[in-house]
């Protein structure tokens, strides 16, 4: 398999979510820049909702997005439905403000009344219960330590009704173990994926985001990501540990060309890439 380029990947096809309604103003727009390039808020929650169907044999309503950042998730998944909920935590005031300006103002009224966002930590055990929790753009990276990563397991296992589902996204190869900068270009500018450093002792590494836009001088770090780059088995075994009945992989599959086509199915046997995406999805 040729290799699965991390930087544009980890979006899983995500840049032709742009919002075309937000056009780039005077001053620089990260949030707008980062939708653009790295979700595609309508085709997750398909996702999430096909697959989460598929294994309960019914449909969930309460969706919880954490790590939210401007929650565009939890907005897509309330115009799914019109008995959907969605509910967003994130310790960031800036990009749930954001959100609410830019991405909540555009729902209808009653869509807007089942969007709940907690400003909040996600291992709070009094936040609302959810049918789907869904940790996304691999933020729970953030945990650098076993026990920090399983109380965050183990507070979604709390957190997710009794047929409750959690998915995490997770990325991985060869490519992420060494500083490399990949470009994505689109139309009026490019994205930028850098991994800067990789320590093999403790798997921690630090990534950047950047953006050029056309005509204008290459914006460095306007995003940074402070991780430790865990494993699928080291993420399964501590879902388990904390109590959940079934984790399945998700692997993405590949075009003619050997790159990522946002497709996932499960597997049992991974590939060998360079780098590679995947979902964790976890049963109570």
């Amino acid at each position: 398999m040729e290799t699965t380029k991390v930087g544009s990947e980890m979006s899983k096809n995500k840049a032709h979510g742009i919002h075309t309604k937000h056009k780039k103003k005077e001053a620089f727009d990260k949030y707008f820049y980062y939708h653009a390039s790295v979700q595609s808020s309508d085709t997750d929650v398909e996702f999430f909702e096909a697959t989460y169907k598929q294994l309960k044999k019914k449909r969930a309503t309460v969706f919880c997005e954490d790590f939210c950042g401007t929650f565009a998730n939890s907005c897509s998944w309330v115009k799914r439905h019109k008995d959907n909920k969605a509910i967003g935590v994130d310790l960031d005031p800036e990009p749930i403000e954001y959100g609410k300006q830019h991405y909540l103002s555009e729902l209808n009224k009653d869509q807007q009344k089942r969007v709940t966002i907690y400003n909040d930590n996600v291992l709070n055990p009094e936040l609302p219960k959810a049918d789907i929790i869904a940790g996304l753009n691999f933020s729970y990276f953030i945990f650098k330590t076993r026990q920090q990563l399983k109380d965050y397991l183990k507070s979604c296992h709390h957190r997710l009704k009794k047929d409750g589902v959690l998915f995490l996204d997770c990325f991985g190869g060869s490519q992420c173990q060494e500083p490399n900068e990949e470009e994505t270009e689109h139309d009026k500018f490019s994205y930028f994926w850098d991994q800067d450093s990789f320590d093999p002792v403790n798997n921690h590494a630090m990534f950047y985001i950047h953006f050029k836009v056309k005509g204008e001088k290459k914006r460095q770090k306007v995003f940074t990501y402070d991780w430790r780059m865990w494993s699928i088995p080291e993420i399964r075994d501590l879902l388990e540990e904390v109590g959940f009945k079934k984790v399945q992989v998700y692997w993405e599959g590949t075009d003619k060309d050997g790159e990522g086509d946002g497709e996932f199915k499960p597997v049992s046997v991974g590939e060998e890439c360079e780098a590679w995406v995947a979902y964790i999805i976890a049963e109570k």
